[in-house]
Order: C-alpha cells, then sequence, then structure tokens
C-alpha cells in the first residue's frame, strides 16, 4: 500500500497536464446559419461552370482555342477561377448572344477576360500583352 501511496502525486500530475493538453486541443465548433439563397447561389454557380466545361468539350471551341494558342487548361483553370458573379454575367451574355455566333462570342470573351487580366498583372498567359503596373 504505500508503494502505490508514493506514485499517486506523480501520476495525478501527469494525468491534469494531459487533460489540460487535450482540453486546449480542442476547439471550439461554430456553426453559422447557410441562407437558402447563398446556397441557391452556390449550386447555380457550379452548374454554370459545368455548362461551360460541357460547352468547352465541343470540337469546333477545342479548334479555335488551338488556332489562337490557348491550351485547353488554361481555359479550364479559368473557368474554375471564375466568381459566381462572373458566371452568372457570362451566362447572361451567352444567352443573349445568336445561335450561330455563339462558338465565337465565347471564345472572344474568354480571350478578352485572359488578355485583361493578363494587363492587371493577375496572369501571364500570353507573352504578347504586357502588363500596366
Amino acid at each position: 500500500m504505500f508503494g502505490s501511496r508514493t506514485l499517486l502525486r506523480p501520476v495525478a500530475s501527469v494525468m491534469v497536464v494531459m487533460m489540460m493538453l487535450c482540453s486546449l486541443a480542442a476547439l471550439p465548433a461554430s456553426a453559422a446559419i447557410v441562407g437558402t439563397g447563398d446556397l441557391l447561389t452556390e449550386q447555380r454557380a457550379d452548374l454554370d461552370r459545368q455548362e461551360l466545361l460541357n460547352l468547352l468539350a465541343q470540337d469546333e471551341v477545342q479548334q479555335t482555342l488551338a488556332d489562337l494558342g490557348v491550351s485547353d487548361d488554361q481555359v479550364r483553370d479559368r473557368i474554375q477561377s471564375l466568381t459566381p458573379a462572373e458566371l452568372a454575367s457570362f451566362k447572361t451574355q451567352l444567352a443573349e448572344a445568336p445561335a450561330g455566333e455563339g462558338v465565337v462570342g465565347i471564345i472572344v470573351l474568354f480571350l478578352l477576360v485572359f488578355i485583361v487580366t493578363d494587363m492587371l498583372c493577375a496572369t501571364d498567359i500570353f507573352s504578347f500583352v504586357n502588363c500596366i503596373r
């Protein structure tokens, strides 16, 4: 009995330190209410992105991009980085475009976006575009 009492204090000290470390490691969880509008906007942006990627898969679009020297991966990365507002604006412009000019208009719009982002030093896709800074 004398042997177990001598170990009681060091074991208790180690347990106290372990409990304090475990309680500090557990971060409090925070929950926020996600509004229906936010959720719908996010889902809509995902659908718009997928629609643009499906449009990019067309042979005519890929051929035109290849003729202009823009790789398919660059366009895919750019589509993934578009904000929901940019996607909505792009989809509105696409819906207003005449049926025959849709593909060419899309390509021209993407090229303009790429050139503007190159001019603003946000990307470096085209070597012939100089940064304005």
